[in-house]
């Protein structure tokens, strides 16, 4: 098994990444979207890119 993080991927999740909505939907939080370091194109929440 390939253990190397990949480009892009914030590592393990931390309180400050997500929190768990009305719905019990976790969402992903502006912090966790800049850890990532891209957007992914879904229309997410918290985004802090620009829409293209």
């Amino acid at each position: 098994m390939n253990s190397k993080k990949k480009a892009g991927t914030p590592g393990p999740l931390t309180s400050e990444d997500y929190y768990i909505n009305a719905q019990g939907l976790m969402v992903f939080t502006e912090v966790y979207h800049l850890k990532r370091g891209y957007c992914c194109g879904s229309g997410c929440k918290h985004c802090p890119y620009p829409k293209n």
